[in-house]
């Protein structure tokens, strides 16, 4: 329902806003004329939505053209969309090392595989993670790399922030800013004898990740 007096962001569409929007994107530029013949409605039937699809940006009415769509989308639409994704769902193959790596091989890794962070791990489960800012950090100035092993480097939990499978891009967005983090592991927990959760890496989620999933999102 569209609420007026609250703006763009209160926009919700309904279902027969949505068939015009997906006849518009499909044959555009199409009349109001040629719109109502697909849904078997009359031009004063569809006048109402179609004015609320044109005032919000979503339409563009063009005199003795029709309608097309503007490329624009709804801040609600949006937000709809990234609540609606799981990391699950966008995360990519995760670069992982032992926690026996040293900080020189981390460091050729990182460039080989063209990545900012990378996740340490000790008999297969998350351990720690590196990002490229912590090698620099701590390379300055040394010539003795090989010799000194990752886990010197690493961050190390608590302080890791972490996503899981039925997380969402939203949730993934809100982490990094608060965490102030380029890249976050997605992982799926196992019991331990000590009461403590496992972590097993199964993903990574990053911000350059986030960008080209939000970048399909508009060019679709």
């Amino acid at each position: 329902m569209y609420k007026q007096n609250r703006g763009v962001r209160d926009i919700k569409l309904s279902d027969r806003q949505m068939q015009i929007v997906e006849i518009v994107k499909s044959e555009q530029p199409i009349t109001s004329e040629q719109v109502a013949e697909r849904l078997n409605l009359t031009r004063a039937a569809l006048r109402s939505d179609l004015s609320i699809l044109t005032m919000t940006g979503i339409l563009e009415a063009r005199p003795k053209v029709g309608y097309s769509m503007t490329g624009r989308m709804p801040t609600n639409m949006i937000a709809d969309f990234i609540n609606n994704i799981l990391a699950k769902d966008i995360k990519t193959r995760p670069v992982v090392v032992d926690v026996d790596t040293s900080v020189y091989d981390g460091i050729v890794t990182l460039f080989l595989e063209d990545v900012g962070t990378i996740f340490v791990q000790s008999e297969g489960y998350l351990a720690g993670v590196v990002s490229r800012k912590d090698f620099l950090k701590h390379a300055m100035g040394k010539t003795d790399l090989d010799r000194i092993p990752i886990s010197m480097v690493m961050t190390r939990m608590p302080n890791i922030v972490i996503l899981e499978d039925d997380e969402t891009l939203a949730g993934a967005i809100a982490k990094m800013v608060e965490h102030e983090v380029d890249c976050i592991p997605v992982v799926s927990r196992e019991d331990s004898e000590g009461g403590k959760d496992k972590l097993r890496v199964t993903g990574r989620i990053s911000k350059t990740g986030i960008i080209k999933v939000i970048n399909e999102m508009l060019t679709d």
